[in-house]
């Protein structure tokens, strides 16, 4: 054990480092989600953070779903504890079991970062501007300031997710020039503050121009099949836990 001050990392990187393959994939996931900053630095490594957090949730879910008999007990308050845990982040949706952990991808986790749902919502004009207005310190979650993009929102916070009421691009927001004192109606020159923000235009043309498609990323909710490779590793699991004659003693059952 180390000293607390300088703990373990809980991510891993890839095994190896010149993979084209991957590579491909993550600088595409790097334009989607505008990840680092801006010119790609440090977004490998957020992709890989999401696949740490990605990885840890389907060892635990391959875990249980390996046991004998998870239905009560220990295992049967783990099984639920992870389901409400993913359903509180926002990555499982009503009526999902265990299985649908198999079923995320690093998409669902990306998608639910704080510059990610920024964007989602309305409040940016683009991953990149997300990005920008949460470290200039416009978004705040209620009353809370949130400067930090991989922050991982759950759906409650996602509901009171907004621009800070000190940002000039808050409804209620008044003018700090000293013309305006403060009272301004929002026609001072330098009070184009609120939706008369510059910025606050630029996204709602933004908005009413866009060509949204129909492809959307759906959270797992327990209704499709689940792919072959999922199949695979659960036949897998299944195989290798204990069966009912090695829970057995000599002379009885245990």
């Amino acid at each position: 054990m180390g000293h607390p001050r300088f703990s373990k990392r809980r991510w891993q990187g890839p095994k190896h480092p010149w993979m084209s393959e991957r590579i491909t994939e993550e600088k595409q996931l790097i334009l989607n989600y505008g990840l680092g900053n801006g010119n790609g630095i440090g977004g490998h490594r957020e992709i890989w953070k999401a696949r740490s957090k990605l990885r840890r949730w389907r060892q635990n879910a391959m875990k249980l779903i390996g046991r004998v008999d998870s239905t009560e007990g220990h295992f049967a308050r783990e099984k639920q504890d992870l389901i409400h845990s993913l359903q509180r982040r926002g990555l499982l949706g009503e009526g999902a079991h265990i299985d649908d952990v198999l079923r995320l991808k690093v998409d669902h986790v990306l998608a639910r970062r704080l510059q990610s749902q920024v964007y989602f919502k309305g409040l940016a004009s683009s991953m990149s501007q997300a990005r920008q207005l949460l470290v200039h310190n416009h978004i705040s979650i209620g009353d809370q300031v949130m400067t930090v993009p991989s922050y991982i929102i759950t759906s409650i916070d996602e509901e009171r997710l907004n621009y800070h009421r000190a940002s000039l691009l808050h409804d209620d927001a008044k003018c700090r020039c000293k013309k305006c004192g403060g009272n301004s109606d929002k026609s001072c020159k330098k009070g184009s503050i609120g939706p008369n923000h510059p910025i606050r235009k630029t996204i709602e043309e933004t908005r009413l121009t866009a060509d949204y498609g129909e492809d959307e990323l759906e959270m797992p909710a327990g209704q499709e099949a689940p792919e072959q490779a999922d199949v695979a590793m659960i036949a897998e699991a299944a195989a290798t836990a204990p069966s009912a004659e090695d829970t057995t003693v000599a002379g009885g059952e245990a």
